[in-house]
């Protein structure tokens, strides 16, 4: 989709008269790794809505593992937007009661305005010398990972791992089973989200290698430790598509829906995607995406819906108490 058409749909779908902005606050419930980047994000976006309407807005930010901040919505946090790690734990809210279950059709590409994957972080020299998937289950290899019980991250981590051991030659489910429980068996720290994973791994200088999103990888290599540390990119990795949703029980309620439709909207538009090529986010948005070519080098890709069928079934069959990943965690 070409600028013009990005800044049309922003101007058609995002405002209405700035007399139908009753509430001042609007509160943004988000995943761990975007903390910086809706920082600047809301002032951008502040300074345009403003400008457009004469309304300053109040922004506030939570952030934590995906599927906390899920729990946290559900169980009363009177988010407007929630911008999740994943699918999955928006369709948690649907089912709740508190988001429109057509969510993925309000917006561009299902909802999803930027992408990412999942990466290996190192250190410097990679001394275990860590290639691929596999050799994370050598013996001696300290991983540190989130908790896919609690945060996006991990889920779409596991998943990758899962998905590399298919499409080996021979790939089965039982090689996949096999292959992550010998790797969770390497963890040796398992965070509640993705950046208390980075933490653990970057500040407290614990373990061989983070399984990590490549946009918080990225912020590790670019940081004033940034010669410590080194990006391994597997043979081949999922797709990661977060995902956004206006929550309409309480937009509904507190009279931010065109503000939230501008907010999100304004995530498609240059300056948006701009900002999220910034702070490590692959943009949608062609034109955007091909300044950034050297940073988000081309990689080979599944999708959830290829390999797993879908958010659904991958929760039902890997994350709900009592499915693989608990049996794997009792087998270690």
């Amino acid at each position: 989709m070409n600028k013009n058409i990005l800044v049309a749909l922003i101007g058609l779908v995002g405002f209405g008269s700035v007399n139908s902005y009753a509430a001042k606050e609007f509160l943004n419930v988000s995943y761990d790794p975007t903390r910086e980047f809706y920082q600047e994000y809301n002032k951008s976006f502040g300074e345009f809505w403003k400008k457009r309407t004469g309304q300053e807005i109040e922004f506030k930010q939570s952030h934590g593992g995906s599927g906390k901040q899920a729990r946290s919505v559900i169980d009363g946090l009177q988010a407007d937007v929630v911008t999740l790690a994943l699918a999955n734990d928006i369709d948690e809210i649907v089912s709740a009661g508190l988001i429109n279950p057509n969510w993925q059709k309000e917006f561009l590409n299902h909802s999803a305005p930027y992408t990412s994957t999942i990466v290996f972080l190192v250190r410097k020299g990679n001394p275990k010398n860590i290639k691929d998937w596999n050799d994370l289950t050598k013996n001696g290899v300290e991983i540190i990972t989130p908790n896919p019980k609690t945060g996006g991250a991990p889920r779409w981590i596991y998943l990758s791992a899962w998905g590399y051991a298919l499409k080996q030659n021979g790939g089965t489910d039982a090689k996949a089973r096999e292959l992550v429980k010998k790797l969770y068996k390497n963890v040796k720290v398992l965070d509640s989200g993705a950046r208390g994973s980075l933490t653990t791994f970057a500040e407290r200088n614990i373990g061989d290698v983070l399984l990590s999103w490549e946009n918080e990888a990225l912020l590790a290599t670019q940081g004033p430790d940034k010669d410590k540390y080194q990006i391994i990119y597997p043979s081949i990795s999922i797709l990661a598509e977060p995902s956004v949703a206006i929550v309409d029980k309480t937009v509904d309620k507190d009279g931010n829906r065109n503000l939230a439709k501008g907010y999100l909207n304004y995530l498609y538009s240059p300056v948006g995607q701009e900002l999220a090529a910034k702070y490590n986010f692959r943009p949608r948005n062609p034109q955007v995406a091909a300044k950034y070519t050297a940073k988000f080098p081309k990689i080979k890709l599944f999708t959830i819906n290829d390999v797993f069928g879908g958010w659904a079934k991958a929760q039902k069959n890997h994350f709900v108490d009592g499915a693989i990943y608990d049996q794997i965690s009792a087998e270690k």
